[in-house]
């Protein structure tokens, strides 16, 4: 192919914005256009992390970032070689938005505003004089010797060069029908990122109650994941729900959100070396009540709540619990079960696995090996990841990347 001398990004968010601008530093005499069907760009970027925007995760070793990404894993190891969160946090404090790192690997912008990330992309875009082209939707792609011709909105048409789609998720399959007429196998999307439903589960009574170090298992599937989890009026929460709803999306999708999870509320126990601490209790304080008492790093709230599913009234005494009482009880805080029935989307996070199939897509350069000159970047392709940031990260890594236009 011939020199570029223009480029089209379809789809203004995080992996657009930074795709357009890579585009524009690699190849600084062609013209670059950004596309955006909606009157807004990076809606994403506004909302994540409740508005602060969690930029990326605090990870310096490639070979553990793969692991937040359920779908993608070890088929990004060459992006994150070329562009990793190192080199995203050195890239957003060189434009003067430094980041800061929370206990959990979370990082945000000092300012603790999405507006600040929003405010830089914008800024560069202008800075490299990137065209930025709003309601403009793109229908069709075509290709018409040797360019591509992008069919926007109704009546207009234009051609490219090079051609980089980040037009991110779709809820439904359909939504990727005029990336299939050219060729593309999709993955069928489904959620990803999703809390759990139990209306008929009493524990949503302790509204707001975190443990912080619970491990969840989905019954019937090899899911296990840890972490702190949140107790909400609808179900359940927190990181090791959202990463389970991560890993188990399509399995979860294939049982219509009907299913059983364990929780060990206690993480760092099992049945047994949870029975030795109780035990240790009747011997060292026998006539304290046990709603007084708690041994746990548990809340109060939820100890209580837990002694009484066990049918252990509240008042009664440490020594007034038989042996085969307190193993039960062990047994049911480190195996305690609960029924799901259904899902809610995580605050306004919305996150589908599903896509473009990865092996259609040159992962070393995100050109498709289908399309010569078209090239992927975002949640388009069949790439998802835990919450944390990583989300994010793939679409910085992914836009750079495909924005080389090799």
């Amino acid at each position: 192919m011939g020199k570029i001398k223009k480029v089209a990004v379809i789809g203004g968010g995080a992996a657009g914005f930074f795709a357009a601008i890579s585009a524009k530093e690699h190849h600084p005499a062609a013209e670059v256009c950004l596309f955006e069907k909606t009157a807004k760009t990076l809606s994403k970027v506004k909302v994540s992390g409740g508005g602060r925007c969690n930029v990326t995760h605090d990870c310096r070793e490639v070979t553990e970032l793969i692991k937040a990404y359920p779908r993608g894993g070890k088929s990004l190891t060459s992006i994150f070689h070329a562009f990793q969160p190192t080199d995203t946090v050195q890239w957003f404090e060189e434009r003067r938005v430094p980041l800061k790192t929370e206990k959990d690997g979370r990082m945000f912008p000092i300012s603790d505003s999405s507006q600040s990330i929003i405010d830089c992309l914008q800024t560069e875009l202008t800075k490299k004089k990137i065209s930025l082209k709003l309601s403009s939707a793109v229908k069709q792609l075509s290709k018409e010797e040797g360019k591509w011709s992008l069919h926007i909105n109704d009546n207009e048409k234009e051609s490219f060069d090079r051609v980089i789609v980040t037009t991110g998720g779709s809820p439904k399959k359909t939504g990727f029908d005029w990336l299939a007429k050219l060729g593309h196998r999709i993955v069928s999307p489904v959620p990803s990122l999703f809390t759990f439903n139990m209306p008929n589960e009493k524990i949503i009574g302790l509204m707001g109650v975190v443990a912080t170090n619970a491990q969840v298992k989905i019954e019937g599937t090899k899911i296990k994941t840890q972490g702190p989890l949140l107790i909400t009026h609808w179900g359940m929460s927190g990181p090791a729900i959202l990463k389970a709803s991560s890993f188990g999306a399509r399995e979860l999708a294939e049982k219509e959100y009907q299913f059983n999870i364990r929780v060990n509320w206690l993480e760092e126990f099992n049945a047994e070396q949870l029975f030795c601490l109780l035990n240790e209790i009747i011997e060292k304080h026998p006539q304290k009540l046990m709603i007084k008492y708690n041994p746990t790093t548990l809340p109060n709230r939820l100890w209580s709540f837990l002694l009484e599913k066990n049918s252990i009234p509240l008042e009664r005494r440490w020594n007034e619990v038989g042996k085969k009482k307190l193993r039960h009880l062990a047994e049911a805080i480190t195996n305690d079960r609960f029924c799901v029935a259904g899902k809610t989307t995580f605050k306004e996070e919305f996150v589908t696995c599903g896509g473009i199939a990865l092996k259609e897509i040159n992962l070393k350069t995100m050109e498709s090996k289908k399309a010569e000159g078209l090239y992927f970047a975002g949640e388009v392709i069949d790439v998802d990841a835990i919450t944390g940031g990583y989300n994010f990260q793939a679409a910085w890594s992914g836009g750079y990347v495909a924005g080389k236009l090799q």
